[in-house]
């Protein structure tokens, strides 16, 4: 699950799914599906924003494919959270 800012663009918010797309696909993974969430209301403030804009993406990787998006993930400046979560085979 990923949430980004919401005064991020559009086109930055699909940047940065395109770019999460690309990480798992160069290594030999498969991304099985994108749900896009939309603007929702945060639970708690993050950074000062009360909403964003969730996507939860499946994919299949390798772990060092899952380690080098989630750190891709935490320097990207418009993601607010993500959470990786293995899904049972």
């Amino acid at each position: 699950m990923l949430i980004v800012n919401p005064n991020t663009e559009e086109d930055r918010q699909k940047e940065i799914v395109d770019r999460l797309r690309t990480n798992v696909e160069k290594d030999g993974g498969s991304v099985v599906g994108i749900d896009e969430w939309g603007k929702r209301k945060l639970a708690y403030e993050i950074d000062k924003e009360s909403e964003g804009v969730y996507s939860v993406i499946t994919f299949t990787a390798t772990p060092q494919t899952l380690a080098e998006t989630e750190r891709v993930l935490s320097i990207t400046d418009e993601v607010l959270r993500f959470k990786t979560k293995r899904l049972k085979s």
